[in-house]
């Protein structure tokens, strides 16, 4: 349909530990450990020079900026206007389309159907090997499993009922491979800053709607 079947915000917070994640796969960026110069935990550039792709080169001039931070404190503005580039970007590839329309006539609606989902089944395709066939995923699928993950929303991209296994099994068999030994730390703990800045978006939101409904 081209509608997110999660919470915008909570899209981008994961979209920019995405970006996060990928560099640290590409060993730019690294987390520090108790035997580094850097303070334990804290960002650290490893790798200033350009991947060549515009928007994790734009990443990653952020993150030189922001080095010696906690991953948590740059999540959230890695994703910043993010998702509206990305969607740019595969509209350009001839991927997804632009819809504009109207709810009663005044407010506008935008959403980004599928053009070419050829992409799209190749990617499910690795998940579910990983999650039904419970094969080993390769770094990338088992980073992508794990930001669902973080996102709970395992469920909602792979349908447990389709594939004949408990909505439980597949979020039990997610959580393992989070936790797993796929890749390097950096890019582990990338994963567990967004699942922690999630949260503190979640309670945050959450806080704010009981205040309101309070008054």
């Amino acid at each position: 349909t081209g509608k997110l079947i999660i919470a915008p915000n909570a899209v981008d917070i994961a979209l920019g530990g995405a970006n996060l994640v990928e560099l640290a796969l590409r060993g730019r960026v690294d987390i520090a450990g108790a035997d580094q110069a850097a303070k334990k935990g804290r960002l650290a550039i490893r790798n200033g020079r350009a991947t060549g792709d515009a928007l994790l080169d734009d990443a990653l001039d952020y993150l030189k900026r922001h080095d010696g931070k906690k991953p948590s404190s740059v999540v959230g503005p890695l994703g910043w206007s993010l998702r509206i580039n990305l969607y740019d970007r595969l509209m350009t590839r001839g991927m997804l389309r632009h819809e504009q329309g109207q709810i009663l006539g005044l407010f506008p609606t935008h959403r980004w159907p599928s053009r070419d989902a050829a992409h799209e089944r190749a990617v499910r395709t690795c998940i579910e090997g990983a999650l039904i066939q419970r094969v080993p995923p390769d770094e990338r699928t088992a980073a992508l499993i794990s930001l669902l993950h973080a996102l709970k929303a395992v469920h909602k991209v792979m349908d447990a009922r389709e594939h004949g296994v408990l909505k439980s099994d597949l979020k039990a068999r997610a959580g393992r491979i989070a936790e797993g030994d796929w890749s390097s730390k950096a890019a582990r703990e990338s994963v567990d800053a967004t699942r922690a800045t999630l949260v503190a978006a979640t309670t945050a939101a959450a806080t704010t709607a009981a205040i309101s409904g309070g008054n």
